[in-house]
């Protein structure tokens, strides 16, 4: 079995994926604004289903069904041709359609919207995880052992 590192072009396409996928809904809508009206043919409207999430103990263990999620899909072409396609967690059809439309447009101006779309998405969601990460900080414990002197 062959190995293949992705393309810059690859590692490009996923990042900005990934920040689709996990921005919400309105964060989108926000900053795409602009393109959620571009015309286009659905290839696969967009539809609802559960995927199996897997685990490892430790991240090196036997990998054990987790359990499972639900996932909306959507995939569209545009009128040059340009194909998008998105999975989002939930069942948001209108964040799937609009993240697939974002994929196409992408793809054809990577540079000229990823500043437009993907980073004001990345900082809002990197902000998002820092105010999680400051909560979840305030609540920690340290537990400590004392040593009684007893033999």
């Amino acid at each position: 079995m062959s190995s293949q590192s992705p393309t810059s072009g690859e590692a490009a396409r996923a990042a900005w994926m990934r920040v689709l996928a996990l921005s919400t809904l309105s964060d989108l809508e926000a900053c795409a604004q602009d393109y959620a009206d571009t015309a286009h043919d659905v290839l696969r409207s967009p539809e609802t289903g559960l995927v199996m999430l897997r685990g490892r103990m430790g991240a090196t263990g036997a990998p054990f069904n987790l359990g499972e999620a639900t996932v909306t899909r959507c995939a569209v072409r545009l009128d040059d041709g340009s194909e998008g396609h998105a999975y989002v967690m939930g069942r948001s059809a209108s964040h799937a359609r609009l993240a697939a439309i974002c994929d196409a447009l992408l793809q054809r101006d990577p540079e000229g919207l990823s500043a437009k779309i993907i980073a004001p998405l990345a900082a809002k969601f990197s902000a998002k995880q820092v105010e999680a990460s400051t909560k979840a900080a305030a609540t920690k414990v340290d537990f400590f052992t004392m040593v009684r002197g007893d033999d």
